[in-house]
């Protein structure tokens, strides 16, 4: 196992003396996690993202128990978001209007496929277009950029899913372990803000709950940031 680095080990200390703390102490400290570190370690110098860990009670070998879901924090992630839409017509001019990176059909599609460009965060289709965003599932789908009518990115109203992603809407579905990660700021971030946003998904993913899951659904939450160890919320 590689060495870790004063630092990091510094911050795991710290966090691991923690244990598991309610939600707002958790984001304070998060927050704080680099102050204090022995003499000549140096904090991070950029605005790490946030995100938090859920793992679940579920059997993500089921069908019937995969969670998968879609959110517009109250505060974004702080981070503008690149957008392409598969659309035409008056969809395409829509999208346009609405602030999308990239708008096109076919030739979006020999980009993404013949090029391999991959310069953006969420992709977004018009229903019409399946067809032309079908073949592209091979290179989206394990990145998690394949458009969905469950998330949300397949849909009549092209507009209004940039202007949702645009102002922080944030996509999450479990592994293969059961746990989803998500992004919910960035370490500037006011800690009510984060707060906020957390609550907002823990609250949206209790709503998930499968009907055919048994047993405590919410098992552990953990708060991290890009360079930081994690923090166990307690739930």
């Amino acid at each position: 196992m590689a060495k870790r680095s004063r630092r990091v080990q510094a911050m795991r200390d710290k966090a691991d003396a923690l244990g598991t703390v309610d939600l707002a102490k958790a984001v304070n400290e998060l927050k704080g996690v680099e102050s204090d570190l022995p003499k000549g370690v140096k904090p991070c110098k950029f605005d790490q993202t946030v995100e938090i860990a859920v793992r679940l009670g579920i059997d993500p070998r089921q069908a019937d128990q995969l969670v998968r879901g879609s959110i517009v924090l109250p505060h974004g992630i702080g981070k503008a978001q690149r957008v392409i839409v598969f659309a035409k017509g008056d969809a395409a001019a829509a999208a346009e209007a609405a602030g999308a990176d990239a708008v096109g059909d076919k030739e979006l599609a020999d980009r993404i496929l013949k090029e391999g460009w991959l310069d953006f965060d969420v992709a977004i289709a018009s229903p019409d277009m399946m067809g032309v965003v079908g073949p592209l599932g091979r290179v989206l789908g394990p990145r998690g950029l394949m458009p969905s009518p469950r998330a949300g990115t397949v849909t009549q109203d092209v507009a209004g899913a940039v202007k949702e992603y645009k102002a922080g809407k944030v996509e999450f579905r479990n592994d293969s372990s059961g746990n989803v990660h998500c992004v919910v700021g960035k370490m500037s971030f006011d800690a009510e803000k984060l707060i906020e946003n957390i609550d907002a998904l823990l609250q949206h993913i209790n709503s998930l709950k499968p009907n055919a899951q048994k047993g405590v659904y919410v098992r552990h939450v953990a708060l991290s940031s890009t360079m930081g160890p994690g923090i166990s919320v307690a739930v």
